[in-house]
């Protein structure tokens, strides 16, 4: 299902304080509905926290939690219409995956028929109707976490909340279970925020994310924009492989290690430091050329791609250059030459 423009959650310069500690400071967010949102970045940096001011866990120091325009940032977590689901998926162990999904629904007092229909229908949608009648210590780390979604969607909250939903997971599982939350979220239609430090996971799930550090969303945006155009250094460092070159804008130029790199400078200051940030997929080598001579100093076998790790005069250290694993033109100690597509080129002066 197609996320709507309309926000369904507003973050209203969200703060909270834990004495002279800001873990939130000042954070706006719209979240759409039918939206599958992340909340990305390193830990401390009041991703968490946020999770639990939403849910209401935690009260605002300031600022407003608006759901459908209302403000639910005085309402206990019980009156709110939201579900959260924690990385420990706290399944009832004596209970059967079929009574796991109608425990809740028997506490709201609905009516036995309409607590089997839904169960019936819930079973079906998360592909669980075949394990409706084993306990949790009968099932695979998979199923439990398919049980505990399930269980949280059931009582159809406006937005479900996901805290390191798949941390406990291997890392198979963890990248099949990726992609089932995804199909489930867009199937359902319902708002997914999820917390997670895990970039890739946040990258294949997400239809816009927010990277946060020190209680500041420093950039927010869909996961193309996010990678390949990243708001700031910090940002271009956080998410995936980046190459950083120091130089600095020399006339309206950049340069690093005498030699000009031809990047968009503009609204960069001449005569101050500055950084080039190129990931490692943009670089181009070849074995001679006009480019940036260097040397491979290393290799690392990826499976699909070989890291060539090449020595040149603009920088410090090695530039990560990503090849083709059926390129095997390139060995330790060969001479290679680097060229650079402007476009390609971020400069930073943060």
């Amino acid at each position: 299902m197609t996320p709507s423009p309309r926000p369904i959650l507003s973050i209203d310069g969200a703060v909270k304080r834990f004495g002279k500690t800001v873990a939130v400071d000042g954070i706006s967010l719209d979240i759409r509905e039918n939206e599958f949102f992340a909340l990305l970045g390193p830990s401390g940096c009041g991703k968490t926290t946020l999770l639990r001011m939403i849910a209401g866990f935690e009260t605002p120091s300031a600022g407003r939690i608006l759901l459908d325009g209302a403000d639910i940032s005085p309402l206990p977590p019980e009156k709110r219409p939201l579900n959260l689901m924690f990385q420990s998926y706290a399944l009832f162990p004596h209970m059967s995956v079929r009574q796991n999904l109608g425990y809740g629904l028997e506490m709201e007092g609905l009516p036995k028929a309409e607590i089997a229909r839904r169960v019936d229908a819930m079973l079906a949608t998360t592909d669980l109707s075949a394990l409706a009648d084993r306990k949790p210590d009968q099932l695979s780390g998979g199923q439990k976490q398919r049980v505990a979604l399930a269980r949280a969607l059931i009582k159809r909250p406006k937005v479900l909340l996901l805290d390191e939903p798949l941390g406990a997971l291997d890392k198979k599982l963890r990248e099949k279970m990726q992609l089932e939350l995804k199909r489930l979220q867009h199937e359902v239609g319902t708002t997914f925020i999820i917390v997670t430090h895990d970039q890739e996971e946040a990258l294949v799930m997400a239809d816009r994310l927010a990277i946060l550090k020190d209680g500041k969303v420093l950039q927010c945006g869909g996961p193309e924009e996010i990678y390949e155009r990243p708001a700031n250094r910090f940002v271009a460092n956080f998410i995936g492989v980046m190459n950083f070159i120091e130089g600095s804008i020399e006339g309206g130029v950049f340069r690093a290690g005498g030699q000009a790199i031809e990047a968009d400078t503009s609204g960069l200051a001449t005569g101050r430091p500055a950084t080039l940030a190129i990931r490692p997929e943009n670089i181009a080598v070849h074995s001679a050329g006009n480019g940036f001579a260097g040397e491979v100093v290393d290799i690392a076998y990826h499976g699909l791609d070989r890291q060539l790790y090449v020595r040149t005069g603009l920088c410090d250290t090695p530039l990560q250059v990503r090849v083709p694993a059926s390129n095997g033109a390139f060995a330790v100690g060969a001479t290679v030459s680097l060229g650079f597509a402007p476009a390609h080129c971020r400069l930073f002066q943060d």
